[in-house]
C-alpha cells in the first residue's frame, strides 16, 4: 500500500468522526503543507519539518501542532496533553464538525507553518540524563574491547537508546537476545532507531 493509499484509507474508514477529520483535511489542503504518513496517522510537513497531525479518537477528533507552544493562541483553544511534561506539542479537540471554526483553524495552521519556516523548535534536553550501562553490556565490553570503543564513539542519545533497550527487559534471556541483535549495529556506529528518523 502506498503512502497516499494509507492516508486515503484512514480518512475513508467509517467512524463517528469521519466527516470531521475530512473537513480538517480539506482546510489543510488549502495550504502549502505536504501530506505524509507517520506513526500510523496523516502528518503534514513544510520544508521537511513536522507541522501538524490529524487523528480521530474514541470520544473526539482533531489535530495537534508539533511545535504548538509557539502559537499565540489568541482564542485560548489549544490544549497541552500533559501539563508539566509536554513542552512543545499542543492540540485542538473537537466532538462534532459543527464545533470547527474554519477561519480560526486555518489561521492557526498558517501561523504554525510560518513558525516551522522560521525554525522555531523546542528540543528535548537529554544532556543531564545519565547513561546506565546494564550488566550484560558491561560483560560484553570486557570480552570485546572493540565493542566498548564503538559504543563510546556513539552520541549520548544513541548510547541511551541501546542501554535502555537492552536493560529494559525483565528477563536476563531477553536482555541477552537484545544484546546479540544490537552488537552488530553498535559496531557499525548506527543508532538503534536510526532507520525510523528519516521516515
Amino acid at each position: 500500500m502506498t503512502t497516499l493509499e494509507k492516508i486515503d484509507a484512514y480518512f475513508e474508514k467509517e467512524s463517528l468522526f469521519r466527516e470531521g477529520i475530512n473537513h480538517i483535511r480539506s482546510i489543510v489542503q488549502e495550504t502549502e503543507l505536504q501530506e505524509d504518513w507517520k506513526w500510523n496517522i496523516p502528518c503534514y510537513t513544510v520544508q521537511g519539518r513536522n507541522v501538524i497531525g490529524i487523528a480521530r479518537f474514541k470520544n473526539h477528533f482533531g489535530l495537534w501542532f508539533f511545535q504548538g507552544v509557539f502559537l499565540k493562541d489568541s482564542k485560548k483553544v489549544l490544549r497541552n496533553a500533559q501539563d508539566g511534561k509536554t513542552k512543545a506539542m499542543r492540540s485542538l479537540h473537537y466532538e462534532s464538525i459543527e464545533a470547527i471554526d474554519s477561519s480560526i483553524l486555518k489561521a492557526y495552521i498558517l501561523e504554525a507553518i510560518q513558525n516551522a519556516k522560521d525554525g522555531k523548535e523546542v528540543r528535548p534536553d537529554r544532556s543531564k540524563k545519565e547513561v546506565v550501562i546494564p550488566a550484560e553490556l558491561e560483560s560484553a565490553f570486557a570480552k570485546a574491547e572493540n565493542l566498548k570503543i564503538a559504543f563510546q564513539a556513539l552520541t549520548p542519545g544513541k548510547q541511551r537508546e541501546y542501554t535502555e533497550h537492552i536493560g529494559g527487559a525483565k528477563q536476563e534471556a531477553t536482555r541477552l537476545r537484545r544484546l546479540e541483535k544490537c552488537t552488530p549495529m553498535i559496531l557499525e556506529g548506527v543508532g538503534l532507531n536510526d532507520k525510523y528518523k528519516n521516515c
